[in-house]
């Protein structure tokens, strides 16, 4: 019995092609659909006492945001920001280029969003805030490409767009750092003296010491093993001679 072939309509052939098709765009485009953003209260260029708000999309199937690292961007400062809303026991820490929040882990799926409050925006056109984002299971999210003449890329750092300057608004004058502590009068005397070796120089010393007189010891070794041998040697060939003159 021979079977006829299965045909398919053209227009539904079409359809299930472009369903595939469909399909697995979204395969591929779902990892990039997740992203960083920024957004401000006041987004002017040297706008004061501004709130940044933070959303970073979960994109784990398995994990919950544990914690961010954001680079501060040129003109603000870590000591310039605090924290005004954050998920429920997070914290914030100032980093040496920025800052660091985190605490237990978000539910999987939940978007990580907080917000902090800025002493005073720069004078510039638009501001990067690039992220690393932190899964419970060690997974890291990085938002730190910057596109370039609009061109698109596949993790962007949160960037925020500023306005002109009101009319009057000035550079506030930063917050002074503490002045370092002067040494006291008698840190000279503190100093270790130049005539004793430290430590790891003295056992350097003594190694180096101890590898001379080992030196010296097999040398002298070295020296009696050969006499023993030429007076040997001089005694065999001896008595080879006195045997060969008494046959």
């Amino acid at each position: 019995m021979t079977t006829s072939p299965i045909r398919i309509h053209p227009a539904r052939g079409l359809g299930l092609a472009t369903v595939g098709a469909l399909v697995l765009l979204g395969l591929a485009a779902g990892p990039a659909a997740a992203h960083a953003e920024v957004s401000a209260s006041d987004p002017r260029a040297l706008a004061e006492n501004v709130t940044l708000t933070f959303n970073s999309e979960a994109e784990s199937d398995t994990a919950g945001i544990a914690s961010l690292r954001v680079v501060l961007p040129s003109g603000i400062t870590p000591d310039a920001v605090a924290l005004k809303d954050a998920p429920t026991d997070w914290k914030l820490a100032a980093t040496a280029d920025g800052y660091s929040i985190g605490g237990p882990a978000l539910a999987t799926g939940t978007d990580a969003e907080y917000s902090i409050t800025v002493r005073q925006l720069p004078d510039a056109k638009s501001l990067v805030f690039k992220t690393l984002e932190t899964y419970s299971d060690g997974k890291i999210s990085r938002w730190i490409e910057v596109p370039t003449n609009g061109e698109k890329v596949d993790n962007p750092a949160p960037v925020l767009e500023l306005k002109a300057a009101a009319p009057g608004a000035k550079p506030i004058a930063p917050t002074p750092s503490p002045s370092p502590t002067p040494p006291p009068s008698d840190a000279a005397s503190a100093q270790p003296s130049a005539a004793v070796p430290s430590a790891p120089a003295a056992s350097v010393s003594a190694q180096a010491t101890s590898e001379d007189d080992a030196g010296s010891s097999t040398g002298a070794i070295v020296g009696v093993i050969a006499a023993v041998v030429v007076l040997a040697a001089a005694g065999a060939f001896w008595w080879l001679r006195r045997g060969r003159s008494q046959a």
